[in-house]
């Protein structure tokens, strides 16, 4: 009677269930698993390097995944669509948690394990990945010496180029404060957004009165706190960075020629929405 129960409930005798595809379209072709799955070359043939592969094609996905939700809130924020934006941004701090969690499982990798497959990197580094240096831009975070590195490949540099002109989240921000009515100074508002972004007094004086009248601004204060889980997360995303960097390399220079570790913590000292940290200080 047992062995009768668990077979109807193993779903083997489920009369719905699809099993003859040849006209219809599996899970794995719509995924395309093919492509995905045998996207992991190992240089070196070392166990340790699949890895590697994996946690860094994981977290370009994920970055994907980050931009299409950031540029989609970009847009609804200048449409004055808060509220669709905020459905995107909430996702987009879910998604930096993940990649966070990716550094958890690279720190099994253990210094010993790496250097038998690192030299086969030559001077491939995650410091080159052109999605997150697309994220920086997004958050307003622009540095010209990187656009250097993809010249390479024309049709890239050119969408990165496009990417480092356009007006980034904080921009957006900015700006539906000043729709609101809340004065912002006209050089911040038609600043030249190639240059990193730089705090300005009539931009925290805004974000304060938000955070002091919080009914009469509901949505933009709900917009500053939607910001700040962002940065938060990304600096928390850094954070692991560098220490799983440290833990593996120690200080050694990184394979792309950056200083390493000593490069992954001067960048966590830069604030992509200064004031909205500012004013927590002074509320």
């Amino acid at each position: 009677m047992t062995e009768k129960n668990e077979s109807k409930q193993d779903g083997v005798n489920e009369k719905g269930i699809h099993t003859d595809f040849s006209n219809n379209m599996t899970y794995g072709e719509y995924l395309q698993l093919d492509k995905l799955l045998n996207s992991q070359d190992r240089l070196s043939g070392h166990h340790d390097e699949m890895l590697f592969i994996i946690i860094h094609q994981v977290s370009e996905l994920w970055m994907k995944l980050i931009l299409h939700e950031t540029n989609s809130a970009i847009q609804s924020i200048e449409d004055d669509d808060l509220q669709t934006a905020f459905k995107m941004l909430a996702r987009v701090s879910k998604i930096q948690s993940q990649i966070i969690h990716a550094w958890d499982v690279l720190s099994t990798l253990t210094p010993a394990e790496y250097m038998e497959f690192r030299d086969y990197l030559g001077q491939a580094s995650g410091f080159q990945s052109y999605q997150y240096r697309m994220i920086e831009f997004a958050l307003g975070y622009k540095t010209p010496h990187v656009l250097k590195i993809y010249k390479k490949d024309a049709e890239l540099h050119k969408k990165l180029e496009e990417a480092y002109n356009a007006p980034g989240l904080y921009d957006v921000a900015i700006k539906a404060l000043s729709k609101a009515g809340l004065q912002i100074n006209e050089d911040v508002l038609n600043r030249d957004y190639s240059k990193p972004y730089k705090a300005d007094e009539s931009v925290k004086e805004a974000w304060m009165a938000v955070y002091k009248n919080v009914d009469k601004y509901w949505e933009l204060y709900q917009l500053a706190e939607k910001l700040v889980d962002i940065e938060d997360w990304l600096q928390q995303w850094r954070f692991r960075h560098m220490k799983t960097v440290e833990r593996i390399i120690g200080f050694k220079m990184g394979t792309g020629g950056s200083s390493g570790v000593g490069y992954l913590k001067k960048v966590l000292d830069h604030r992509f929405f200064p004031e909205l940290w500012d004013i927590r200080t002074e509320l």
